[in-house]
């Protein structure tokens, strides 16, 4: 049952979470541009916490795939999916507004939609689990 519109939400989902990280940035300095693979030697918890939580996200969309035969616990790893991305976007933005303290100016990049995206596709995604498990729920009253 991997061929589930559920299952290509969680898969791009997936792909977006674990894979853009590595192409788009996250802001940019006038010395360098900062990718979230980048922040795991940084000196704060806060910016190590970024690279960790995108790859949570990552894994628990791939682990939500194959939970195909237990519907409600993809929704319940779908719901803590959409918990973790809204974390992710909480320390996103905290970082985006207490980024700005040198002399010249920082630019935010476009991985700081990432998580976004993520949340719509993982909304998406749980809306056609809770589709499936409705009309298996109303076979089941027929039978």
């Amino acid at each position: 049952m991997i061929q589930r519109i559920q299952s290509i939400y969680l898969l791009l989902a997936a792909a977006i979470s674990g894979g853009l990280t590595f192409v788009l940035s996250l802001w940019s300095t006038a010395k360098e541009v900062v990718f979230s693979m980048n922040l795991l030697s940084s000196p704060t918890i806060v910016e190590k916490i970024i690279p960790i939580l995108f790859f949570l996200s990552a894994a628990l969309s791939l682990i939500g795939i194959f939970l195909f035969n237990n519907r409600k616990l993809q929704f319940v790893m779908g719901r803590l999916n959409i918990l973790t991305n809204l974390f992710l976007l909480g320390v996103l933005v905290y970082l985006s507004l207490t980024l700005s303290g040198e002399a010249s100016v920082s630019e935010k990049g476009i991985g700081m939609f990432v998580p976004v995206v993520s949340i719509v596709l993982l909304v998406l995604a749980n809306k056609a689990i809770k589709k499936d498990e409705d009309l298996v729920k109303s076979v089941d009253r027929l039978r």
